[in-house]
């Protein structure tokens, strides 16, 4: 009788690992949904499953594991924003005396713009202006990695250059 339950008590965590494999991305979707927040989701996902997988015969028993584990997924986020409610009392924005510090986006968003538009290149020129201008190769260099002559290298890198220059010319004069 004891072996019986010593193999019942393996099998239980085996068949929670397996479910939870099954199943954790669609929890998280889920979490995602319900807190807006990645971070609340995976910690609330988390606390369910740490509670699930301590109760997993009586979850497994259940008509439906998945429904029941959701359900622990928002009273587990409920009870985050209860504590946190208690903890934290919301004060009034500061009156701001400092100049406000850029956070990047704008620099984000020109960066973005730059490969979106290297996207549009051929292969051989993309590679060769990333290769001139992002790793700063030499022309040589470049001749090398992409197994063609130096001067071939040079014309994918003003070829490149110049597409880029006609896009962004046509596209400031759509804007205007």
């Amino acid at each position: 009788m004891a072996a019986a339950e010593a193999r019942t008590d393996r099998a239980q965590p085996l068949d929670f690992e397996v479910w939870v494999t099954e199943k954790a991305d669609a929890l998280l979707r889920f979490a995602y949904v319900l807190t807006g927040d990645a971070a609340l989701a995976e910690d609330a996902v988390q606390d369910a499953l740490t509670t699930a997988c301590a109760r997993w015969g009586k979850v497994s028993g259940a008509d439906d594991p998945e429904a029941y584990v959701k359900r622990m997924v928002v009273n587990a986020h409920i009870s985050w924003w209860r504590r946190f409610r208690r903890r934290e009392a919301p004060v009034p924005d500061p009156v701001r005396t400092a100049r406000a510090v850029p956070d990047g986006a704008a620099v984000r968003a020109e960066a973005e713009a730059i490969w979106d538009l290297c996207a549009t290149l051929p292969d051989k020129q993309r590679a060769a202006v990333v290769l001139r201008f992002y790793e700063e190769l030499s022309y040589a260099e470049i001749g090398q990695l992409l197994h063609c002559a130096e001067a071939t290298a040079r014309s994918h890198v003003h070829r490149a250059l110049a597409a880029l220059k006609t896009t962004l010319s046509t596209e400031g004069a759509e804007d205007a």
